[in-house]
């Protein structure tokens, strides 16, 4: 990826958590940032504060994935705002706890409208972009561990994240002659609003059933979206980097342990 004098990148779903440490380190690392939001533009407006203190200009629009479509649209308005795009970071997504023979088709389309769809149409107009300005260009797809393994009871996730890895290596083979990469990063537990824990939450909650003893930290993912978005990854492609404190390892889900 060459070096444009303003690198530009847009961070779904930056109003807290994963997407907020993310759009911070690309911050540090010189991006100016697209932040989007669902439903909380507080924390959005939040985010884009920090940015900016860190030197960096910040644009934010409203991005509701469960019309694709749409909000393929309001990203397409982003970057036009932004004047351009470096790298994308597919960060936003939707959970349901549903076992298979429960699950309604209505909940299956929901997850996988935000989670492939989204991720699919987000991706694609980014890239059009990208390969139109001819720099090449990094995307990054916020998958799971459960990209690699079941989570019980919840079937649509587990089927949509297992789809956003193939999507990931397709895409990677796909545009790779554009010198755009493409990763997934595939993250375990970690301290964030989803999962009813706050950012100080990593180091003082203990959860024996994950190896390393205590659930992530948002920055623990985020620096790992950074480095994919630098120059020295620019060797790493259609790749999936599990970051989960060794559950994998162990994967206690289904012999009596909770659920991750």
């Amino acid at each position: 990826m060459t070096t444009p004098q303003n690198k530009v990148a847009v961070v779904t779903a930056s109003d807290s958590g994963i997407g907020r440490a993310s759009a911070l380190m690309l911050a540090e690392q010189g991006y100016d940032l697209g932040i989007t939001w669902r439903s909380d533009e507080e924390g959005a407006q939040e985010t884009a504060r920090l940015v900016r203190d860190k030197g960096r200009r910040a644009e934010l629009i409203h991005l509701d994935l469960a019309d694709p479509q749409e909000g393929g649209r309001s990203l397409s308005a982003l970057i036009d705002k932004l004047g351009r795009i470096d790298a994308l970071v597919n960060n936003a997504g939707a959970n349901a706890k549903s076992e298979f023979l429960d699950t309604p088709f209505e909940e299956w389309r929901k997850v996988f409208s935000v989670d492939v769809d989204g991720a699919f149409v987000c991706g694609q107009i980014a890239a059009r972009k990208m390969v139109e300005q001819g720099d090449g260009g990094r995307i990054i797809n916020i998958t799971s561990v459960h990209e690699h393994t079941p989570l019980p009871d919840a079937v649509a996730y587990t089927a949509a994240k297992h789809a956003m890895g193939g999507l990931t290596k397709s895409m990677a083979i796909s545009l790779i002659k554009h010198n755009i990469l493409v990763n997934s990063v595939a993250p375990g537990a970690i301290a964030t609003p989803m999962n009813n824990m706050g950012d100080g939450d990593a180091q003082k909650i203990k959860t024996p059933e994950i190896p390393i003893g205590r659930p992530g930290d948002v920055r623990e993912i985020a620096s790992l979206v950074a480095w994919l978005c630098s120059e020295w990854a620019s060797y790493t492609t259609g790749q999936s980097f599990i970051v989960d404190g060794g559950f994998m390892l162990a994967n206690p889900q289904f012999y009596g342990g909770k659920d991750i």
